[in-house]
């Protein structure tokens, strides 16, 4: 019986061991990839409060919009793999993703507000917009009330908006387990660590998408599982996610005057395909791109996009 005591304490001691080593390692690497961040942001005050954004390159404006999740870094990568060239990106971070504040009203109207005071601050007249997701309900609610600051939208995978439901039945991991990984960095860092795949798929990388993807995309993937940290930065973001289907929300497609590419892929098992047909039938000046195969991050579809973005931006109309 002492033995079988004594085992269990070494075990149970063990485990205390193992999960301060991990904590301890999470927090590190958070603490670390927060001061790399905020070393290379930028901050803008607007009517809601502060704002931060990275802006680079040279050419026409395009702002761009993350998604879930997200933050300034993701939309970097994100135009970084599909936006085309010879732009000037400003890649912003939502309400209460990393630096941004999260106002008391989130709506996706004040959202738009702010990225018009920002572009007031740098003195912009006009921007395309390049949305992705969870990014793409303030974009088009943007381009309906500043319709003289848009040029042109860019609409990939595009989230839930009212009278979609956020809520997606065959999700590659149930719903409230995205808000437990952003909970906690340790906890993140960890499975990254020890079920890298679990982590993919919860992002749509699924390991069916990632078989002969040209290196760059394999990157990409990797590049945004591991960016996450620090996960719990975007917890208060994630969950103003649901303003884009809130009732009072209404969006009035039918008057956004920008050319508008929507894209989307039809085995998307994040956000359904049908949203993407609803923007393509409402919005008068819409071109759709449509993909058998691709998950939400349109995989094995990235050169190609780089290429008809390119040409959508330059387009004269």
């Amino acid at each position: 019986m002492k033995r079988r005591w004594h085992i269990g304490v070494a075990i149970i001691g063990g485990l205390v061991v193992l999960g301060t080593t991990v904590s301890i390692l999470g927090n590190r690497a958070a603490d670390t990839r927060r001061s790399e961040l905020a070393a290379e942001r930028s901050l803008a005050e607007t009517r809601y409060g502060q704002t931060e954004y990275v802006s680079w390159g040279e050419g026409p404006p395009v702002l761009v919009i993350h998604g879930a999740g997200g933050g300034f870094d993701q939309g970097r990568l994100l135009a970084e793999a599909m936006g085309g060239d010879a732009h000037r990106f400003i890649a912003i971070s939502r309400f209460g993703y990393l630096g941004s504040v999260m106002p008391p009203d989130p709506s996706t109207e004040a959202q738009a507000e702010a990225f018009l005071d920002l572009l007031d601050e740098l003195g912009l007249q006009r921007v395309s917009i390049l949305a992705m997701s969870g990014g793409v309900p303030p974009a088009l609610k943007f381009a309906e009330m500043f319709p003289d600051r848009t040029d042109r939208l860019v609409l990939l995978s595009s989230a839930p908006i009212t009278p979609f439901s956020a809520e997606v039945d065959d999700r590659p991991i149930p719903t409230w387990a995205y808000s437990a990984l952003l909970g906690n960095d340790a906890v993140y860092r960890a499975l990254t660590k020890i079920a890298p795949g679990h982590v993919r798929s919860a992002f749509d990388a699924r390991p069916e998408l990632l078989e002969g993807l040209p290196v760059e995309e394999v990157q990409f993937v990797d590049r945004l599982v591991d960016g996450f940290i620090p996960a719990s930065d975007r917890l208060v973001g994630i969950g103003n996610e649901g303003a884009a289907t809130d009732p009072e929300a209404t969006y009035d497609l039918a008057g956004i005057s920008a050319p508008t590419l929507v894209v989307h892929a039809r085995d998307d098992s994040l956000n359904p395909f049908a949203i993407a047909e609803e923007l393509q039938n409402r919005i008068p000046n819409a071109r759709f791109v449509a993909f058998d195969r691709g998950g939400h991050l349109l995989l094995g579809h990235h050169a190609e996009l780089r290429a008809k973005i390119d040409q959508f931006l330059e387009a004269e109309e």
